[in-house]
């Protein structure tokens, strides 16, 4: 098995709504923003060598949507999908499987290609998997959260016949050396993939830690459906990630690829931090 790194460039979100309660004076020693109150996020992917799979675990924003829309989000750096996939020496056919945590456009956005007036799987060989829960949550979506949910990013995997569901309530494997999380809080029935590597066991974090600025507690986004629920999901992950010295793979962190937590006297803190390459 191998992991790779694909970076799919930054976006900016709203630094009062990444961090939700927590007061700037706070969060911007972390993550500092600019005049627009405005902070730099990645959005980084994982790919996984596992046998004869090539798994891509979430695909970025994208680059279909309007000039209109990627102006509120400020797109930057010169990353790609394509470009980074090139640097490990694959191309996007060589996909086998697309993992989907959920279907937030940030996620979900670059799984789906505009070809003239149609719109595509942008992975043309890949299976795309996702749960019926969060599915169906993200199809019906609250009025809430329907401005993260694009029918355009979503239907078209499901009418190209290469979308399959998994049944991951009790923690099934993906792989045998992927074992499937759930979370709950940021929305419902995101999948945290759980990877064992070289003996350690690395946690896909996605939203349920977007960076290290995020490891206090109560630092918990604005953007969470049922932040009380995430506040127990982080805690219970949290005390199990530093009595089994998990590693953390950070999905929107603009500096930090991985991290690993330690008990203080002021609760759980980052430990080390350090790319995915040093192991």
């Amino acid at each position: 098995m191998q992991l790779h790194t694909i970076d799919t460039g930054f976006f900016k979100l709203d630094g009062g709504a990444m961090f939700g309660v927590v007061p700037k004076s706070i969060w911007q020693k972390t993550n500092p923003a600019d005049e627009n109150n405005l902070c730099t996020w990645a959005m980084r992917c994982l790919l996984v060598e596992d046998g004869d799979r090539l798994i891509l675990i979430d695909t970025g924003i994208g680059n279909k949507q309007s000039e209109k829309f990627f102006s509120h989000y400020y797109l930057h750096g010169d990353a790609t999908m394509d470009s980074s996939l090139a640097a490990k020496g694959f191309h996007r056919d060589d996909i086998t499987d697309v993992f989907l945590t959920h279907l937030h456009f940030d996620h979900v956005g670059g799984a789906v290609a505009r070809d003239g007036d149609l719109l595509k799987p942008a992975f043309s060989n890949a299976i795309y998997w996702s749960n019926p829960q969060h599915w169906d949550w993200a199809v019906n979506p609250n009025e809430r959260e329907k401005a993260s949910f694009l029918k355009e990013n979503i239907m078209p995997i499901q009418e190209s016949r290469q979308l399959k569901f998994i049944d991951a309530e009790n923690g099934i494997n993906f792989t045998e050396n992927i074992k499937i999380r759930l979370a709950y809080g940021h929305t419902d029935a995101m999948m945290l993939p759980q990877i064992t590597y070289k003996g350690k066991q690395i946690l896909y974090m996605a939203d349920l830690l977007p960076s290290v600025g995020h490891i206090p507690l109560p630092y918990v986004m604005a953007y969470d459906m049922f932040p009380m629920k995430t506040l127990a999901e982080r805690k219970t992950f949290w005390n199990e990630a530093v009595e089994n010295e998990y590693i953390l793979y950070l999905e929107h962190d603009p500096l930090n690829e991985c991290c690993t937590l330690q008990q203080t006297e002021k609760g759980i803190r980052v430990h080390e931090t350090f790319s995915l390459n040093k192991l």
